[in-house]
């Protein structure tokens, strides 16, 4: 299923850090920042997951809510969770069926080496579960602020 922005996001059911089953449609009336990262612990990932925390307050304001996706399991989830103070909630794909569901299991080529991984993303969705806008490839450097202005200059509109 390709994704298109305007057309209804793929729903997923996860359980986060917790064990607790997290669905998409959980959500609804509220707008969900999902993001896709390859690693818990990792500088990239850290750094992401740090910025998403820092603008926390301010998505909440856009009635946003923060959800990280990746492979790691629950326990990893809670540690990187607790190691840096996140308020966010991060999902279990450790099958990385949600990842293919979006288009972000791809490819990877490190050092030589081809492997199948996580493409850092992200993926704005309304309150109907309608995917507003993705991100692809994410370079970590202002990400955030990119997206944070695109949901309120989006926010504005409707």
């Amino acid at each position: 299923m390709a994704l298109i922005e305007g057309k209804k996001a793929p729903d997923f059911s996860l359980i986060n850090e917790t064990g607790e089953t997290v669905k998409l449609a959980d959500f609804k009336g509220q707008n969900v920042i999902l993001y896709f990262y390859p690693k818990d612990m990792t500088p990239g990932c850290t750094t992401e997951a740090c910025d998403f925390r820092d603008k926390h307050e301010d998505f909440s304001k856009l009635n946003a809510v923060v959800l990280g996706v990746s492979p790691d399991d629950a326990k990893k989830h809670t540690k990187f969770i607790d190691k840096h103070g996140l308020p966010f909630s991060l999902l279990v794909d450790e099958d990385h069926a949600v990842a293919e569901a979006y288009g972000v299991w791809v490819l990877k080529k490190m050092y030589g080496r081809e492997y199948m991984g996580i493409e850092r993303s992200t993926f704005l969705i309304d309150t109907e579960g309608n995917l507003i806008k993705a991100w692809r490839k994410v370079r970590v450097k202002n990400h955030i602020e990119e997206v944070y202005t695109y949901l309120a200059e989006w926010e504005v509109t409707q």
